[in-house]
């Protein structure tokens, strides 16, 4: 087993480093970089399990962290789920918090010598989260947030993903495919079955997601497979470089690839 690949294998949910191995990594960076994984607890339909956001989040940014020489953060598990409060279980705190908390931790991170700050956002309806970081970014401090829209389009065609971005917004074949590859066990029985298409969600801030589905899925987790999930994560680590190019120098981004 490799260096990357043990690391990854010790990184289940929650990371395993000891104050030594962060210490160790910054040593040979030039800036040191953290990754946050932000999640949310919401209903993911009858077959997938609430915490499916942060469990897509930790698996993108444990995969980074096998890649690249970053911090690897717990997850943030709470977010605004408001738009699934319908459904049982759905737990929401305000965009005003996630922002605070967002905020906080970076700033921790400074104290301690960590300057960058990347977080990877496993649910939609987070939008404060892009405010977060282009506020940080105007006080001339280190954030990104990560994957954009075109990285998880990239991935989705390279993974042979075949529902578009706009079909597959909740619980489809993306988010199974990442859990049947990643955790398996959190997946029941189901998704074989549970396909259902909205395409037009115009009023869903108003309304909320039981406008447009009963059941909660909204995509077609029918194509999902453990080996797109496996391609899915292998093309955001690779589209991950130029984001981390960025945050560990002063100079401009890559932007060739788009």
């Amino acid at each position: 087993m490799s260096g990357s690949d043990a690391r990854a294998a010790a990184y289940g949910v929650m990371p395993a480093d000891t104050t030594e191995d962060v210490r160790a990594r910054g040593e040979g960076v030039s800036r040191q970089v953290a990754v946050l994984p932000v999640g949310s607890f919401e209903q993911h339909g009858p077959y997938l399990p609430l915490a499916t956001d942060t469990l897509v989040a930790c698996a993108v940014a444990r995969e980074i962290a096998a890649a690249y020489p970053v911090h690897l953060l717990p997850p943030v598990t709470l977010s605004c789920s408001h738009e699934h409060a319908a459904w049982p279980g759905t737990v929401s705190i305000s965009s005003v918090t996630l922002h605070a908390v967002v905020r906080d931790i970076a700033d921790s991170l400074r104290r301690s010598g960590v300057e960058s700050l990347v977080v990877v956002n496993g649910h939609g309806g987070n939008y404060v989260l892009g405010n977060v970081v282009q506020e940080a970014s105007a006080r001339g401090e280190s954030m990104a947030l990560y994957p954009a829209a075109e990285d998880w389009e990239e991935a989705r065609e390279r993974a042979g993903v075949v529902t578009s971005l706009l079909t597959d917004m909740h619980a489809g074949e993306i988010e199974a495919s990442i859990l049947l590859h990643a955790h398996p066990e959190f997946l029941r029985p189901g998704h074989e079955s549970a396909d259902f298409t909205a395409d037009d969600r115009r009023h869903l801030l108003t309304t909320g997601m039981s406008a447009y589905t009963e059941s909660g899925v909204i995509g077609r987790p029918s194509l999902a497979s453990a080996e797109k999930g496996k391609g899915l994560l292998a093309a955001l680590v690779e589209n991950f470089e130029p984001y981390f190019q960025l945050l560990t120098s002063a100079g401009e981004p890559d932007t060739s690839r788009g």
